[in-house]
């Protein structure tokens, strides 16, 4: 599958490991991950030089090509919760993670779709387990 990574930016960058294993891992899985290079730990570096109008053409396309999303919610993000509900309105399937103990928006925690979940992890592996469980379905 085509997947779109959906991860803070701008409002922090503490879960980077978190995203980058995440990705890692979804590509060990076999599926192409279009927006690999937001886990990097050099993203914000790489995309300085591009407009806003621009970041947002390529991430949307990206959004419409893409056959899911998977986000991870623990740090808050404008453009996270932007590319949600963009993907939801175009029926795409979308995992929402986040670290357990954190707040996450009941925009977030009170949707009920077949097309989108929410789930806290503990650990690593519980994260996997629910990527693994979600792509299985699609």
């Amino acid at each position: 599958m085509d997947l779109y990574f959906s991860c803070s930016l701008t409002g922090g960058r503490q879960e980077q490991p978190v995203y980058a294993a995440m990705v890692t891992q979804l590509q060990a899985m076999g599926h192409q991950v279009l927006t690999a290079h937001l886990a990097a730990e050099s993203v914000l570096a790489a995309d300085r030089e591009l407009t806003a109008e621009v970041i947002y053409e390529r991430d949307t396309a990206w959004l419409r090509d893409s056959d899911a999303v998977i986000a991870e919610v623990t740090t808050p993000s404008h453009g996270v919760g932007f590319e949600i509900a963009y993907a939801l309105e175009r029926g795409k399937p979308v995992l929402c993670l986040a670290r357990e103990g954190v707040r996450v928006s009941k925009m977030l925690t009170g949707i009920r779709r077949s097309d989108f979940e929410f789930h806290a992890y503990g650990t690593q592996e519980e994260a996997f387990a629910y990527l693994a469980a979600f792509l299985a379905r699609y």
